[in-house]
Formats: C-alpha cells, sequence, structure tokens
C-alpha cells in the first residue's frame, strides 16, 4: 500500500504536532507541578499527585501520548523504507526521541515510580520516606522526556519541509 505525500505530510505534522503537545505537559510537571507539590506538606502532595495520576488515564490524554506514538512508529518504518528520500532522517531521529525518549522513559521509570506512590496511604511515614524520593526521581525522568520530546518535535518540524 503507497502512501501519498499529502498522507505522509499530514502523517508527519500529526506527529510533530503530538511531540510537541506531549513537551508542553512535560514541561509544565518539570518547571511548576512538582515543584508546586513539593511545598505542600508530604500527605497533601502524595494525595495530590496520586488524584492526578489516576485523572490523567482519560481518552483525550491517552490519544495524545499513545498515538503520536503510532504515528512515529509509521514514520520511523517509513522513514527506514525510503532512506534515500531527504528528510528520512529527521523522521527516524525525530520517531526514535519520541518512542524512546518520552515513551519509553515513561513506561519504564515514570509510570512504575506512580505504581509505587499509588500503593503507600499518603498520611503514612512510609509514604513520606518515599515521597523525598519521588519528587526527585519522577522530576529528573520528566526532564529527560520533556527534552526528548521537544527535540522530537523540532526534529519532525524539520522533516515536514522535506
Amino acid at each position: 500500500m503507497a502512501i501519498t505525500n499529502h498522507s505522509l505530510f499530514a502523517l508527519k505534522l500529526i506527529a510533530a504536532l503530538g511531540c510537541g503537545l506531549m513537551a508542553g505537559v512535560f514541561f509544565a510537571f518539570s518547571t511548576f507541578v512538582m515543584s508546586g507539590l513539593a511545598r505542600l506538606q508530604p500527605a497533601q502532595g502524595i494525595a495530590a499527585m496520586q488524584s492526578m495520576n489516576i485523572t490523567a488515564i482519560n481518552p483525550l490524554f491517552m490519544i495524545a501520548l499513545f498515538g503520536t506514538a503510532a504515528a512515529c512508529i509509521f514514520l520511523l518504518v517509513s522513514s527506514l523504507l525510503k532512506w534515500h528520500q531527504p528528510g528520512a532522517a529527521y523522521l527516524l531521529i525525530g520517531s526514535l526521541l519520541y518512542l524512546v525518549g518520552a515513551l519509553g522513559v515513561t513506561i519504564v521509570f515514570n509510570i512504575p515510580l506512580n505504581d509505587a506512590l499509588a500503593k503507600v496511604e499518603p498520611s503514612s511515614t512510609e509514604g513520606a520516606s518515599l515521597w523525598a524520593s519521588y519528587l526527585t526521581n519522577w522530576t529528573v525522568w520528566n526532564h529527560v522526556r520533556t527534552i526528548a520530546a521537544l527535540a522530537a518535535a523540532a526534529s519532525l518540524t524539520i522533516a515536514l519541509g522535506h
């Protein structure tokens, strides 16, 4: 099945916008959400983050996160099949940055941290202890996701011109 130039352009645009949207979400957490939560008492911060982690599982966020990944997978394959064409390297790099640096980091690091936080009672000693390391570790990995998604958006945007 051949993909038309218009369809490929639309897919590049959707992927670039999706990466940019996710970079913005991650950026917000890195620049003010997590520091705002850190200013709360541990029990309040834990309860707030537990609530956000539950409400993050919604159709719009999942479409943005995984729909962008699906577009990147298609563009990655397309770049390999059309490696000789201009812009293929930008498609490959942008797709890998998002898939590994944003989605992969989310799955391997941020989600397990969220799962561990979900299991603690916010007002417990265990919760307070976990919260201190959670804030640092989760935020570090979120910085990685932010940079990767933004770099992916830039690379895919450059690919739009090819």
